[in-house]
């Protein structure tokens, strides 16, 4: 009997789990879609209970889908959204404040006033907090949001001071359910986006716990990607089966895309987009706002990546269908698009949440450009769709700027399927992109974590061996299309950030 294992990917919109063999064969998914909720422009929230009751669900449903007892599976990984946080209380195990998502906004004053401190020998805060943690001071971290919930729920700070809060991200608050408040755990990838973790020492900073008034009993203990991480209860899934891998979802995309070679890039397209380039052994500091963090960390050594940073990708899409009601799914668009002229000039600039990198504008809002009495329904999802492929052009120029280049990309996560962006994004990238048979490669990377802790592999080059090419795509447009289409763009962003 192959083994088998169960891995938990818990993403922005939904919960999804799914059961591999040890060839990356799907077995059996399952998938919960759970509750957004915006109180107030610029806020993102979950129900974090919501987030582990659908997280279970889809755990059964996978488990069942496979048709395999639950005592047959070798181990589960975990993969999370990075970034979102939660406190609860330790005694109870209850969110004392909703999750605050990591699209969340709410912090960007407080996060203004930090980028105008004069730290030591007068040098900026920030340039001190990057060279520590590889971020930038945004309100994407986990940081300001905990400092607000502290701020903002009643008698939470004093609870905190007494011991009585643990703060973690989804994977740890997941790790806390499924042991029953055993361990209190996250991974070194997780700990790496809380821009309270010193890359470089791999622990925390307490410099940073005192700047942020974040007392350090709240945080859980920083272990490796593949580790011992204690064993889901019995009663839960119908077996104790060995917790074995955590990772972030776009490390863990980078995993299951076996980019384990310094160079190697991938970029997925889910709710955001993120791009990771493999740097090895070395955290390179960009000077052009992209993010130093950690690949993996595996037997105590650390793998660094630069990484950018896209808010809305798919979840762009998300909002066409909901908010505006002009497709009925998300598969429509291709068909759409391709109705189009290649010289589109509308441009939709999709800063519903800000701009990620290498802007960084948290007050920066949505726009669209370009409209005239001609501009339907087909144009407005093309410009969508293109928002993409712009976005990731400006991770891609940022990364040459500083000094690296890309001669292929592997592209995965739901909008990886749409051939029509895909070959777009070859066209405006001047780069091969290459889609794995395996597009969900985020669980996939979890699972291959876990399975290496768990001995299903016995290394990272048996795991590249298993990654397979389903299509390339390759740029078929000239450098005078690709420059006047990201020019155009480039000037929306513009008037997008004047204030």
């Amino acid at each position: 009997m192959s083994k088998s294992i169960l891995s938990i990917d818990q993403g922005t919109t939904s919960s999804r789990a799914i059961v591999f063999d040890e060839d990356g064969n799907q077995l059996g998914v399952g998938q919960q879609e759970f509750s957004q909720y915006f109180p107030a422009n610029g806020w993102v929230e979950h129900d974090a209970t919501e987030i582990w009751d659908s997280t279970l669900q889809s755990c059964r449903e996978a488990i069942a889908a496979a048709g395999i007892p639950a005592e047959s599976i070798s181990c589960i990984g975990i993969t999370n959204q990075r970034e979102t946080t939660i406190v609860w209380d330790k005694k109870t195990g209850e969110p004392v404040y909703k999750a605050i998502v990591w699209q969340d906004r709410r912090t960007s004053d407080y996060c203004e006033e930090l980028k105008n401190i004069k730290h030591k020998q007068g040098r900026a805060l920030e340039q001190s907090i990057q060279e520590k943690t590889g971020l930038l001071i945004d309100p994407y971290f986990s940081a300001t949001k905990i400092r607000w919930i502290l701020q903002h729920v009643p008698g939470a700070r004093q609870k905190a001071e007494n011991g009585e809060l643990a703060f973690g991200t989804v994977d740890c608050f997941l790790l806390w359910q499924l042991t029953k408040g055993k361990r209190h755990c996250t991974d070194a990838t997780n700990a790496s986006r809380t821009l309270l973790f010193n890359i470089h020492q791999q622990q925390w900073d307490e410099e940073l716990l005192e700047l942020f008034g974040i007392p350090a009993s709240m945080l859980p203990e920083v272990k490796d990607c593949a580790a011992d991480f204690g064993h889901c209860e019995f009663d839960l899934l119908g077996a104790e089966i060995p917790i074995t891998g955590m990772i972030g979802d776009q490390q863990a995309a980078a995993f299951g895309q076996c980019c384990f070679n310094p160079g190697m890039a991938k970029s997925t397209y889910g709710t955001g987009c993120f791009l990771l380039l493999n740097t090895g052994k070395k955290v390179l500091k960009s000077e052009h706002r992209l993010l130093s963090t950690v690949a993996y960390r595996l037997k105590g050594e650390t793998t660094y990546a630069v990484e950018g940073s896209i808010f809305m990708a798919g979840a762009t899409l998300q909002w066409l269908r909901d908010g505006l009601k002009l497709i009925d799914s998300a598969s429509e668009s291709e068909a759409l698009a391709r109705q189009t002229t290649d010289d589109l000039s509308v441009y939709l600039v999709p800063a519903f949440t800000g701009l990620g990198a290498p802007y960084w504008d948290p007050h920066a809002r949505g726009a669209l450009y370009g409209l005239t009495r001609d501009t339907g329904i087909k144009e407005i999802v093309t410009a969508a769709l293109l928002s993409v492929c712009y976005q990731t052009k400006d991770l891609l120029a940022a990364i040459e700027a500083d000094g690296a280049s890309l001669e292929s990309l592997r592209v995965d996560g739901g909008m990886a399927n749409n051939d029509y962006v895909m070959q777009k994004l070859a066209d405006i990238l001047n780069c091969q992109t290459h889609r794995p048979r395996v597009t969900e490669t985020t669980a996939l990377g979890a699972a291959y974590v876990a399975g290496l802790q768990a001995g299903v592999f016995d290394s990272l080059q048996s795991i590249s061996q298993k990654w397979k090419l389903d299509q390339s795509f390759k740029p078929e447009k000239d450098a005078s299309w690709r420059d006047r289409q990201y020019r155009g763009w480039l000037d929306a962003i513009e008037r997008t950030r004047v204030k």
